[in-house]
């Protein structure tokens, strides 16, 4: 069994889910939510909440594994940096607990969990549901982590399978 903690980054809400994937493929569903990091009184404090509370999840959970999301181009520069800082400091709550980090595009989580790189939230949020079973409606952030750690379980089932190393997985 790997346990595997996919993250969403965010400035204002930073997406986490944790699922099991057994030997056989199965995917089960263990943790999801969403830190709301908007309410502090300052970026850096924002900053500091993402890696405290990153850190207190991995503690609870133990995640072998990590997959995040790569980051895009926003049209805004401000908000680029400020995801890149976000990014940045759940990174670092997981590489200071010593788990090494895989990163996806948003394309890849899309095409892996939809089948299409252009698939819309509410596709994701819908497939993440179906995958996992759960029930009821999913937090856009929560269903994106989970979807990044659902594609993080099949990429790393194929690479295992025709036995290539990542960076040989997607020509740039």
């Amino acid at each position: 069994m790997t346990r595997i903690i996919g993250i969403d980054p965010g400035s204002l809400r930073t997406g986490v889910g944790i699922i099991d994937v057994d030997t056989s493929g199965k995917l089960s569903h263990v943790f999801h939510g969403a830190l709301a990091v908007a309410g502090e009184a300052t970026f850096p404090l924002r900053l500091k909440r993402i890696f405290d509370e990153l850190c207190d999840i991995i503690a609870a959970h133990r995640p072998d594994e990590c997959g995040v999301e790569r980051v895009f181009m926003a049209r805004n520069a401000d908000s680029a940096l400020k995801l890149g800082q976000a990014r940045g400091a759940a990174i670092c709550a997981v590489v200071s607990q010593g788990i090494a980090v895989h990163e996806y595009a948003a394309t890849e989580v899309k095409q892996a969990v939809v089948g299409s790189g252009r698939g819309d939230k509410t596709q994701v949020q819908h497939m993440i549901g179906v995958l996992l079973g759960l029930k009821g409606p999913l937090q856009a952030d929560a269903a994106d982590a989970l979807a990044i750690a659902v594609t993080h379980a099949h990429t790393r089932a194929s690479l295992a399978r025709v036995g290539i190393p990542r960076t040989a997985w997607r020509r740039r």
